[in-house]
């Protein structure tokens, strides 16, 4: 799997997982939708689909990506940026040719998706 997630970002989602289940994995991928036309998928999961997933552990993480996501997703980086407004989850995506202002709506050269309305 060709993501990365920063020490920080390891941080945090450890500390999530540990009120999920005990065969829980991260769940990264793309859906449709945004300004842009396709959105980040993040959450957790305990299924898998041996034909269509991809798992891996990445930075003491086991992350699982639809296969059919990773070409979109290649050398995609997950952080955690902390702030006195509080925290969140960023995402740079060097395969985005275009984003919209929030940053969680994308498009890339091979992948618009279904662009909403902001």
């Amino acid at each position: 799997m060709l993501i990365q997630i920063t020490d920080q970002a390891r941080d945090q989602i450890k500390d999530m997982m540990q009120e999920e289940t005990d065969d829980i994995r991260l769940r990264f991928g793309v859906q449709g939708g945004g300004c842009s036309g396709l959105s980040y998928a993040l959450g957790f999961d305990d299924e898998v689909n041996n034909d269509l997933d991809e798992t891996e552990i990445i930075n003491e993480i086991p992350v699982v990506m639809n296969k059919q996501d990773m070409p979109i997703l290649e050398n995609t980086e997950i952080d955690f940026k902390q702030n006195m407004m509080g925290g969140g989850f960023s995402i740079h995506n060097p395969n985005a040719i275009m984003s919209c202002g929030c940053g969680s709506s994308f498009r890339t050269d091979t992948a618009v998706g279904s662009p909403d309305k902001c």
